[in-house]
């Protein structure tokens, strides 16, 4: 029971960050931010077993699914995965002293639930209800935890400490956790293939246009974690040059 209990936490810690990551190549925001990545060298040795990895067999799965999977059965997938997540969102706008974020999560976890069958509808989008995608790791850094060493991880993908180390409390808000051991790894499972699939087209612009791959995720990747922590809004940065003036 112990190990098994483990497993769940580690997976559960690890497999977000896949989705932070290949989120953040979705979307770059503009602006820029200070990198802090010490661990280049051994970040790029990892990415490149990254690259393999998702050549080899992440991405053609993902296309498996793709293929066989109509368009809205795919979005049904993807809006019940959302739906799990307003819970944590709900939690974490409390942490960061939002309540009316949090009850707008609420009100979007009980319509979705309930008029949009589990989730797979997403009625609450649809009549104006905003989505707000907090998590631990935003709330670090609205507390002040804002500069992070920048990890990439095996098989994982982009990270920073400070993300990782939000992820333990997410994993505990997250319903699917107390599920039983199928249910578990099979929901774990198929979230990463279902957002992968979704995927597809924005990371294949990522490979043909970046001149350096591994850069352009980083940045990607630490900008819109910065977005996410000052909900869209970060302050600007210092610039030395207009000191002069």
């Amino acid at each position: 029971m112990a190990v098994q209990m483990i497993n769940r936490v580690v997976i559960g810690l690890l497999l977000p960050l896949i989705l932070l990551g290949l989120s953040a190549c979705a979307s770059v925001p503009e602006g820029t931010e200070h990198i802090a990545d010490p661990l280049e060298g051994m970040n790029r040795s990892i990415n490149r077993f990254n690259t393999d990895f998702d050549n080899t067999i992440a991405k053609p799965v993902a296309k498996g699914y793709q293929a066989i999977t109509p368009d809205p059965l795919d979005r049904g997938f993807t809006n019940f995965f959302h739906n799990l997540a307003d819970i944590n969102s709900a939690a974490n706008n409390l942490f960061q002293l939002k309540p009316g974020r949090a009850i707008t999560d609420v009100g979007r976890l009980c319509v979705n639930t309930t008029v949009g069958l589990l989730g797979f509808i997403d009625v609450a989008s649809d009549i104006g209800m905003p989505e707000y995608k907090e998590d631990m790791g935003q709330t670090l850094g609205y507390w002040g935890y804002e500069e992070s060493t920048y990890i990439m991880l095996p098989m994982l993908g982009p990270s920073t400490v400070r993300d990782f180390i939000g992820k333990t409390g997410d994993v505990f808000m997250n319903p699917i956790y107390y599920t039983s051991e199928g249910i578990y790894w099979t929901l774990l499972a198929f979230r990463y293939v279902d957002l992968r699939a979704d995927l597809l087209r924005a990371t294949k612009a990522v490979e043909e246009a970046a001149i350096d791959p591994y850069a352009f995720v980083r940045e990607s990747y630490l900008q819109k974690r910065r977005f996410d922590i000052y909900d869209g809004d970060p302050p600007l940065e210092d610039d030395p040059f207009l000191d002069d003036f």
